[in-house]
């Protein structure tokens, strides 16, 4: 299958490793063209413009915000110069209101669209086991399956409506990073009263709360492991989306709100680069203003 991969940051890079390795035609493009380096040394064809990759039969996009999403694929002139025949699968974690315009627009012109964010880390990519959240045209997600199954461990089939896939990769979102605000400020109940706060995350992860969310990023933050696997900028971005779908449903989420002011403290502190369990840094630092 001849395909066109968009977007090689820490996700996209391993992403696309897999769906060569896996006997494709791959063609790929990146603002920063050193990224790419070792997909073309692996057989690879760069791409000098996201308009190059129009030709493709199936095209992947994994950017990490709105902006990047709208100016590599309809700004750049790639969305209009798409054959009508060619499969567009969008990876990246957008807004709810973006994925309802990409999903008009691409409609609007009868091309397949599928919405397919993932859950995992660049490790995870790294692996092949992402979990894969895919919604659009059964036909166009069929078409897409084999690069899926190249890349996640399994793909978890939405519905026909592409947004609906964006909401299900927020909400998961939120989900992960309220887990670790909670450990966050659990531990630091603990310290605070004198107990050792491994003493805590031992209970609960082999008790009630025995899962490799807990587990891998309670361990992180005892640990202090913040070295970046899933930015906290991105983690951020991730809530405001979440706020943002929010407003629009009129649904209130109080601690998302709650969650978005305690991340831009952690931003302003200078830890945006930082993993985004280095939230948890937060509530030690105002834990020790006392």
């Amino acid at each position: 299958m001849k395909v066109g991969f968009l977007g090689l940051g820490a996700m996209g890079g391993a992403m696309a490793k897999n769906v060569l390795a896996a006997g494709h035609e791959l063609h790929v493009w990146n603002r920063t063209t050193e990224k790419a380096k070792a997909l073309v040394e692996s057989g690879a064809t760069l791409a000098t413009s996201p308009k190059e990759l129009a030709s493709c039969e199936v095209l992947i996009a994994m950017f990490a915000d709105d902006a990047a999403f709208r100016a590599s694929v309809f700004d750049s002139g790639l969305f209009d110069a798409l054959a009508p025949s060619a499969t567009f699968a969008n990876m990246a974690t957008i807004s709810v209101a973006l994925a309802r315009e990409t999903a008009g627009r691409f409609s609007g012109r009868g091309l397949p669209y599928v919405a397919a964010p993932v859950l995992g880390r660049p490790d995870v990519a790294a692996a092949g086991k992402l979990n894969i959240l895919a919604a659009g045209d059964a036909g166009a997600i069929a078409r897409v399956q084999p690069l899926f199954e190249a890349m996640g461990q399994k793909t978890w089939p939405l519905g026909d409506d592409p947004a609906s896939a964006n909401v299900a990769k927020i909400a998961c979102n939120f989900m992960i990073v309220s887990a670790i605000e909670t450990m966050s400020e659990a531990f630091a109940l603990a310290r605070g009263n004198g107990l050792e706060p491994h003493a805590v995350y031992d209970i609960v992860t082999n008790t009630m709360l025995a899962s490799p969310l807990y587990k891998n990023y309670g361990a992180q933050m005892l640990e202090e492991r913040f070295d970046a696997g899933f930015k906290l900028k991105l983690g951020l971005k991730d809530v405001r989306l979440a706020l943002e779908a929010g407003d629009a449903a009129s649904t209130p989420l109080p601690f998302a709100s709650a969650l978005r002011d305690v991340m831009i403290e952690s931003v302003a502190a200078g830890d945006g680069d930082l993993d985004w369990t280095a939230i948890s840094k937060v509530t030690t630092r105002r834990a020790s203003a006392r």
